[in-house]
């Protein structure tokens, strides 16, 4: 499992990854030499089925790019290093890649927790750094060239359980209490404190709120003292070895609450969908793109050629989660040089507060501490799963339905759980 690294933890640390080198200063490439992004990713370790998706994403943006002519007239060369899921590996990683491998651009690797660490380094080399799928990692930073390639809008950590909420209290009667369970990790933090800014809100009561370590493989403990509380709603936060410890405990040991889920990274994955089938009917999660007709249609071509290769790339097959994003934070970054016509840091940042983009994924506006300006989260109900389910089931909309935001709205929730067990 990943470590904990907490921002304020990370300054302590870094001071010693930012020695110098003693290499003595790489040549400087010519101007008709290749522009070099670098970044850090998880491909191995709990965080890489979704990390190897956006390596995949980000060297098929670079094959276009390059197909084209590059950008400034230069060809673009990714240089990346395995961060094995682990924040520790961050800071080294990126100095090596600004004070060893001279890279002229850097984004950031996959995940909160990884992120994290990264943006210290960057910050000391006054470098644009856009980030994937990082929550609120900017909050204590407030870094001016900080970028985040997350649908989760101007206010970030209530954004991953919003809809939840919505549709909760919506129900008649409305559900009156709450458990929150949360690894004990940058990105679950951060989630659970957005979800308790969510029971304030909405006028709910908490009953259970307690973290448990990423190391946790044993989650009945959770699940029984859960029970023990009696919620109606049970949103937990975690990251994906834990998200699927709690699925699975949760089934087996029968906890039925009205609705359940919020903020748990993994389930979007392939691999992780395979191995819960029929456990996962009735969960209601955050997902930040779907398969719909209408968020398909700007992606298709790309999903295409991301899925001719996943086999032999040894990814996942559909690469809805991250596949996309990772070539779309590279998209975004490709404009902004093409836009200013440099790779002048300090440009580059200038035109990514002042444009937006269109990406394969989404359209992007960015505003305070690098978020976006509109939310762009969606939440979703499995139902209708059974243990036959295979690739194809998850290929479509078949087995999931948008519940929110109204906009990409595909049906209504299921409520109370229990009843999306038999649908």
């Amino acid at each position: 499992m990943s470590h904990h690294v907490t921002r304020r933890g990370v300054n302590a640390g870094i001071g010693a990854a930012l020695v110098s080198t003693g290499l003595g200063a790489a040549p400087a490439f010519a101007q008709n030499g290749p522009i070099k992004i670098g970044f850090g990713m998880a491909l191995t370790g709990p965080l890489a089925p979704n990390g190897k998706q956006a390596l995949l994403g980000a060297k098929i943006w670079q094959e276009e790019i390059n197909a084209k002519g590059g950008l400034l007239g230069r060809q673009v060369e990714i240089v990346s290093y395995d961060d094995q899921s682990n924040p520790a590996n961050v800071p080294g990683i990126y100095t090596k890649l600004l004070d060893v491998d001279k890279v002229d651009l850097v984004v950031s690797p996959y995940a909160t927790n990884m992120v994290a660490p990264a943006i210290p380094v960057v910050m000391q080399k006054n470098k644009t750094f856009i980030s994937l799928f990082a929550l609120d990692a900017n909050a204590e930073f407030h870094y001016p060239k900080y970028f985040s390639m997350l649908p989760s809008g101007p206010t970030p950590k209530e954004s991953f359980t919003e809809g939840f909420f919505q549709a909760a209290v919506a129900q008649n009667p409305k559900p009156q209490t709450v458990a929150i369970a949360a690894e004990d990790a940058e990105f679950s933090h951060n989630a659970a404190d957005g979800a308790r800014a969510n029971v304030k809100k909405y006028g709910l009561k908490s009953v259970y709120d307690k973290t448990y370590p990423p190391s946790t493989t044993d989650f009945s403990p959770i699940i029984r003292a859960i029970q023990a509380a009696d919620p109606d709603l049970v949103v937990f936060c975690s990251y994906p070895l834990s998200s699927v410890g709690l699925v699975l405990s949760a089934n087996e040991l029968g906890l039925k609450p009205k609705m359940m889920g919020g903020g748990m990274v993994g389930l979007q994955a392939t691999v992780f969908k395979d191995k819960l089938k029929s456990k996962l009917n009735g969960i209601t999660n955050y997902e930040t793109w779907v398969p719909s007709p209408k968020l398909m249609a700007p992606a298709a071509d790309f999903f295409k050629k991301y899925q001719s290769r996943a086999q032999a790339e040894g990814v996942d097959p559909l690469g809805y989660y991250l596949g996309g994003w990772g070539y779309a934070y590279l998209q975004v970054l490709g404009d902004a040089v093409a836009g200013t016509k440099s790779i002048n840091d300090d440009k580059l940042a200038d035109y990514l507060r002042s444009h937006e983009f269109k990406t394969i994924m989404a359209d992007v506006k960015f505003g305070k501490n690098g978020e976006w300006t509109k939310s762009g989260m969606l939440q979703v109900q499995y139902h209708g799963i059974t243990d036959a389910a295979n690739l194809e089931t998850w290929r479509g909309m078949s087995y999931q339905t948008v519940i929110s935001p109204a906009d990409q709205k595909t049906g209504d929730l299921i409520y109370p759980y229990a009843k999306a067990l038999k649908a």
